[in-house]
């Protein structure tokens, strides 16, 4: 979604190159309603639109959609990254961008979207009895926190918990190691797919969210180095 149709028109036929499918909207309101007939694999959102900014659209596509969200900023400004990440944003790049450095990001956020081998790196109960294929069930529980990584379902107190792609990875990264502090670094790279120094507010922003939904309590921060999944 861009208002600008000199760029709008730029980024779509750059990403059209490396073999993407892309459909365009001027104005939020528009995107919308593109979005819920098109049900794209990811949206690439401008965070200045008219008649629904990118912030509102965002909101209100995470009300039914989980697909990834990646947001463009023309000034990388604290309070539009902040703004955009608690709205449901996955990601964020800050525009003048480079198409090379687009798709790549595009291409991490649609591979961390499909939970790629990091559910199998995860430890099976040994106690857990074999099912008729074979297989163990992959649930680890931590107090009323649930987390089937087979299934990919998460319930607290036994109701189901809606994460996004990106929140369940994360929750999964630290459910490898249950009381074990990861460095904000390490998540980044492990959850985001970032090989080089990125924003570790893109970390903070979404373990906050990830509270919010989990409860507070069960992830401590250990300031100064990380976060940790209490047992």
């Amino acid at each position: 979604m861009e208002d600008d149709a000199v760029i709008r028109d730029t980024v779509r036929i750059a990403l059209q190159r490396y073999g993407f499918t892309v459909s365009t909207a001027a104005d939020g309101l528009t995107g919308l309603e593109l979005f819920r007939s098109v049900h794209p694999d990811l949206l690439l959102l401008d965070l200045m639109l008219p008649q629904l900014d990118g912030i509102g659209l965002c909101r209100r596509v995470r009300e039914f959609s989980l697909a990834p969200i990646l947001m463009v900023t023309a000034r990388g400004d604290d309070l539009d990254v902040i703004s955009g990440l608690e709205a449901g944003a996955d990601d964020y790049v800050v525009k003048p961008c480079e198409s090379a450095v687009l798709v790549a990001r595009i291409r991490s956020l649609l591979r961390r979207a499909s939970f790629p081998s990091l559910s199998g790196e995860l430890v099976r109960e040994e106690s857990a009895p074999e099912q008729s294929g074979g297989r163990a069930p992959c649930v680890l529980t931590f107090g009323e926190l649930t987390v089937d990584t087979g299934g990919m379902e998460v319930r607290c107190g036994g109701e189901v918990v809606a994460l996004t792609p990106t929140e369940l990875r994360l929750l999964l990264a630290l459910a490898q190691s249950p009381g074990v502090v990861l460095e904000r670094r390490t998540l980044l790279k492990k959850v985001w797919d970032h090989a080089w120094d990125g924003d570790m507010r893109v970390v903070d922003l979404h373990v906050k969210r990830l509270r919010a939904k989990i409860g507070a309590e069960r992830i401590e921060t250990v300031r100064g180095f990380g976060y940790k999944l209490r047992r």
